[in-house]
């Protein structure tokens, strides 16, 4: 067990880092777009226990599914190359997420895993499509598209769990989003962002069974690669999500009610030629509850979590509902 000091210091510094990023935010220009009005990182989904990083040698399936339904209303946003209006989006994403530690701890207190999600993306995109003629702006059509397809590939080649002390780990790890998913300029509907995202990641998470009580606090900056089609540079994007769930023992496990909540938010405009919009900023932040089971099943730990996010306030992006499942096996 660590001396209380050293607990002390390292709660000290994650809040102190959680305040920094709040405080950074808040420092940015008031004026907030984020091409196709979302990045690759969805927000509030990496936020709770289930999403830890495994502790000790262990192989992990984990499958998520996601159904967001949301709309632009009279903001105009750049997708593809075309600048919309009215837009409206219902997005269906199932992916596999393999985890794999191969041999647990390999210093004390610290673990070190590597995985990968592969996701299948099906969207509807129904939009306005706003045309420039002698400066003047005008609403011309309204354009449906549908696509479906793998989206894009996230590898973690860098995944590290820290013990703090019993209930108290420090997560931490590297996403590379790769373009694989199919991107068609002029195309309201796309399955992949035509640009490359890496994201470091840090968690705070305590779990303590005696009480069932779980708490998990993550914070990541997203780093965006250019969109060469349309010359687009989504800028870089900061994210903080925290859950908090209350377990009861229940139907031969732990069963879990509690709320989850985000805040997302660009630090740099955007840029490039395709910018035409100029260098706007999204920002959105949400809340909602959280349903979760933990049991053990043929020598696996298994855990379920149901999530329904709301976007109370968004600003250059679509605002609407987000519902969540994940079904999580560590063998």
């Amino acid at each position: 067990m660590y001396p209380q000091t050293t607990l002390r210091a390292v709660f000290l510094f994650r809040w102190t880092l959680l305040v920094f990023v709040f405080w950074l935010v808040s420092m940015q220009e008031a004026t907030h777009a984020e091409e196709a009005g979302s990045g690759h990182y969805a927000p509030g989904f990496l936020a709770s226990a289930v999403d830890m990083t495994p502790i000790n040698e262990a192989f992990v399936v984990r499958v998520k599914t996601l159904n967001y339904e949301g709309s632009l209303g009279n903001t105009k946003l750049p997708i593809a190359g075309l600048v919309v209006t009215e837009a409206d989006i219902e997005t269906s994403e199932v992916a596999l997420e393999l985890v794999w530690n191969p041999k647990g701890e390999f210093i004390d207190g610290w673990s070190y895993s590597m995985g990968a999600t592969f996701p299948y993306v099906s969207m509807k995109v129904s939009a306005e499509i706003v045309d420039e003629l002698d400066n003047i702006a005008s609403v011309s059509r309204r354009v449906t598209s549908e696509e479906s397809g793998f989206g894009d590939l996230i590898f973690q080649p860098l995944m590290l769990s820290h013990t703090i002390e019993r209930y108290w780990w420090g997560d931490y790890r590297l996403a590379i989003y790769a373009p694989t998913g199919e991107y068609e300029i002029g195309r309201l509907a796309n399955t992949g962002k035509n640009y490359w995202t890496l994201s470091p990641t840090l968690a705070l998470i305590h779990i303590e069974p005696a009480i069932g009580r779980e708490f998990s606090v993550f914070g990541g900056i997203d780093f965006n690669s250019n969109n060469s089609d349309i010359d687009y540079q989504t800028g870089i994007q900061a994210h903080v999500e925290s859950t908090f769930v209350q377990n009861l023992i229940l139907f031969g496990g732990f069963t879990g009610i509690g709320a989850s909540g985000y805040w997302y938010r660009q630090l740099t405009g955007d840029s490039g030629r395709g910018a035409v919009l100029g260098k706007l900023k999204s920002e959105a932040f949400g809340i909602g509850p959280v349903l979760s089971y933990r049991t053990q099943w043929n020598n696996a730990e298994i855990f379920c979590e149901l999530k329904w996010l709301h976007d109370i306030e968004a600003s250059q992006r679509y605002e609407g509902d987000t519902i969540s499942l994940k079904v999580s096996a560590e063998y």
